[in-house]
């Protein structure tokens, strides 16, 4: 009987060793993320000849990249090489074929892009594109280098990160899978690997006077773009009558101290993929919950004259659109976003939840409501979801436009005076081109009574591209010696406003896995990386780290 029971004992402890083990994973390099930058930075490791796994917390990969934003913003396209590069080529080549042009002749495309063509024929690169063609270049990443692509895994942000010293030894996710590595990446566009790891970082405007910077801290009074109130607006309920409450979305809050810093965000969205096809399109819905008394501000914009509803519906292939935020009162959830960096996965998906029933509810407002003026109405009307787009989500794209949540505080701080070229960058690892460029953070009522939105800003580069330093993707040395943060990367409120395109967080990916690897195969910290043995791998990579 005892050696029955012992026998018992013994075959239950190794079962559940085994269980243990079963759920443990290691590899060279573990990046946690599904965005382009993840997607970069894996096939990278598996050119340098590294095991790699990718822990993503998305289903789909690709981030924005393949969740609507296909009216890729290229800033200075001669920039944007190595596996970013490949990307938009094979973008080019899915186009090549006439199979491709489903609702549309290619010939009545056009090829405009964002101050680029769309096509470049020139160079086999094209830079917009529909959702699913971006998903499936990615995909295809995944089969041709056989990827392992852990998804639906969610880091435990509580207790998942194990250090030794200044080392990540593993991730565990709420699963309970463990991921153990040599070198990590946090290819997140929250950086929920990095805060758990406790390396420093912002959330918010830094003050002007901290970095001595212009354009970071609060910007009361400076208009930039479109989108703000040209007209005398009431944001109360009743026009004029400040006891009569305020409209939905506009804030009672102090704006604050030009220049000053704060704790609020850039307003996020989704990038809609819309459709005119009548074979490939699907009505506006109406969403629960939907009160057209939340776009009573849209009403009084239009009522002002205002006509520029359609002007940010950018062409895409097959008749469709990448449907970005534009205008005084659009698609831009202004205010609604603060707690999102630092929040629990549960109020994050709150949130997500909260900023597409406003986007579907004012698609359906302007649509539908006898307060929206009626050539508005008939022509958004002739508008509806792409059929064939976001399948697995009502149409709906599965990724918010997290534009800023988390920047990290490494060993270099990327400033506006980087941006603008004013020093100079002795560790390149790839080149930013776009304009400095941030949207509304608030919506206020100003001293005369009158609405106003304050936080839009857009301003180019002083000397054209510019540099972005290795120094901005590591951590300090005494906080991680064995993480690399590509898109929560060091950098003020500002500098990451023209730092956070696509386009470069794929290629500062492929730069922090080529960083990784020298990391591993030396046995050092990423701070000790030889600048001159990672620039080599940068220039063999075809990476640019000067204006050609």
């Amino acid at each position: 009987m005892r050696k029955t029971l012992l026998a018992v004992v013994i075959i239950g402890l190794l079962v559940s060793c085994n269980q243990s083990h079963s759920n443990e994973y290691q590899a060279d390099l573990i990046i946690y993320g599904g965005t382009s930058a993840a997607i970069t930075a894996a096939v990278q490791a598996k050119q340098s000849g590294k095991t790699v796994i990718v822990v993503s917390p998305d289903k789909h990969l690709g981030g924005l990249s393949s969740g609507g934003l296909g009216f890729t913003d290229t800033g200075d396209k001669s920039v944007i090489g190595g596996l970013a590069r490949d990307f938009y080529h094979r973008v080019y080549l899915h186009y090549q074929d006439s199979s491709a042009w489903r609702w549309q002749k290619q010939a009545e495309y056009g090829n405009t892009g964002q101050g680029t063509p769309a096509i470049d024929g020139d160079a086999r690169t094209m830079w917009i594109f529909e959702p699913h063609v971006a998903e499936q270049v990615f995909e295809d990443y995944v089969q041709e280098y056989d990827l392992e692509i852990w998804r639906d895994e969610w880091l435990d942000r509580e207790s998942g990160v194990s250090k030794k010293g200044d080392r990540i030894i593993s991730m565990t996710t709420l699963s309970g899978k463990t991921f153990k590595g040599k070198m990590f990446i946090d290819a997140t566009y929250e950086g929920d690997l990095m805060a758990a790891a406790g390396v420093s970082y912002h959330v918010g405007r830094e003050a002007n006077s901290l970095y001595g910077e212009k354009w970071n801290g609060i910007q009361t009074g400076v208009l930039h773009h479109d989108h703000w109130f040209k007209s005398d607006i009431s944001p109360y309920v009743i026009p004029g009558d400040s006891t009569s409450g305020l409209l939905y979305g506009v804030s009672a809050e102090d704006p604050g101290v030009y220049g000053e810093g704060d704790h609020r965000l850039q307003a996020y969205c989704f990038r809609m993929c819309l459709s005119n096809h009548p074979d490939n399109r699907v009505p506006f819905p109406k969403p629960d919950g939907y009160n057209p008394e939340n776009y009573a501000l849209l009403s009084r914009v239009f009522a002002s004259g205002w006509r520029e509803t359609f002007r940010k519906f950018d062409p895409v292939p097959n008749r469709k659109t990448d449907t970005n935020n534009h205008g005084p009162f659009s698609t831009d959830f202004i205010g609604m976003n603060y707690d999102y960096p630092e929040a629990s996965y549960e109020r994050r998906r709150e949130i997500v939840k909260e900023h597409e029933d406003y986007q579907k509810g004012l698609l359906y407002f302007m649509a539908n409501d006898a307060n929206v003026p009626s050539d508005v109405r008939d022509q958004m009307k002739q508008w509806g979801l792409a059929k064939d787009e976001f399948v697995d989500n009502g149409n709906w794209p599965h990724q918010l436009y997290i534009r800023e949540a988390r920047r990290m505080v490494g060993q270099h701080v990327m400033t506006e005076h980087d941006t603008f070229s004013e020093g100079e960058i002795l560790d390149p690892v790839g080149m930013g081109s776009y304009a400095l460029d941030s949207h509304n953070v608030q919506r206020y009522v100003k001293a005369d009574g009158y609405v106003q939105n304050e936080g839009d800003i857009g301003v180019k580069p002083k000397k054209g591209p510019y540099k972005i330093a290795y120094g901005s993707l590591v951590p300090k040395k005494e906080e991680c010696t064995n993480l690399l943060v590509p898109v929560c990367v060091s950098s003020s409120h500002i500098a990451f406003g023209s730092i956070r395109m696509e386009p470069v967080f794929m290629i500062l990916g492929q730069s922090a896995a080529l960083a990784a690897s020298i990391a591993i195969d030396e046995g050092i910290g990423v701070q000790e990386v030889s600048y001159d043995a990672l620039q080599k791998l940068l220039l063999d990579s075809k990476q640019v780290l000067a204006k050609p």
